[in-house]
């Protein structure tokens, strides 16, 4: 496996100090750099090129949400996942449209922090099931109905399956697992997914999946 290269980014000194024992004490992490505002996190992005950020959303200077945003134009590659005590839909919303792969809360368990980290790395996006429903509730009614046009019959059986297992959070390897495929036939059916969908990642097409019932999550309850 390869080491992950990470650059931390918040300006609590106890908790960006401490996130970084966390996430050196971990097998295959590496912390290259620290910043403690917007601007700084955007320029030791360009200079070291992490794989990953973990970013705060609430930054000096510039907030984590435009410093995603700036960061990504410059190494759309780097994974950047927000860390932060917020979990408001507007907040998740700003933050996945700006290009982060992910979103981990302050009090999350640390296996949950390193599922993220590596599945940014992976270049996957990753959307948890809580968050997820926060969003559907704040921009999409759950009384609206569905959108006239949508190609829903051009899914098939299969896609629906995977659609929805990554509606649950569940990343490529997990959902080739689950469904006993190789990850390759997933990453192929992910693709048809999008093209079928007419959107360009993973987080549009679970919300767009969401937002008009073609899926649901295990909590919620059909209308």
């Amino acid at each position: 496996m390869d080491v992950i290269r990470i650059l931390v980014a918040d300006d609590h000194t106890l908790f960006r100090k401490g996130l970084r024992s966390l996430l050196e004490s971990m097998f295959g992490l590496e912390v290259v750099g620290e910043a403690t505002a917007g601007p700084e996190a955007v320029a030791l992005a360009e200079k070291l090129v992490p794989d990953v950020v973990l970013m705060d959303i609430k930054m000096p200077g510039l907030s984590g949400i435009e410093a995603t945003k700036q960061i990504i134009q410059e190494n759309s590659h780097i994974g950047i996942i927000l860390v932060t005590m917020f979990d408001d839909a507007e907040s998740v919303y700003s933050g996945m449209r700006a290009g982060a792969r992910g979103y981990v809360l302050k009090g999350a368990e640390p296996q949950e922090l390193r599922h993220a980290i590596e599945a940014a790395y992976r270049g996957e996006v990753l959307l948890n099931p809580a968050i997820a429903s926060k969003l559907l509730r704040r921009f999409h009614p759950a009384d609206q109905p569905r959108q006239a046009g949508i190609p829903y019959e051009e899914l098939t059986p299969r896609e629906l399956e995977v659609l929805r297992l990554a509606a649950e959070g569940l990343s490529n390897k997990e959902i080739a697992h689950k469904l006993v495929l190789s990850e390759k036939t997933i990453k192929n059916r992910i693709s048809n997914i999008f093209a079928k969908l007419r959107v360009n990642d993973r987080t549009q097409a679970v919300l767009h999946a969401l937002r008009t019932g073609l899926v649901r999550l295990p909590d919620e309850n059909p209308s």
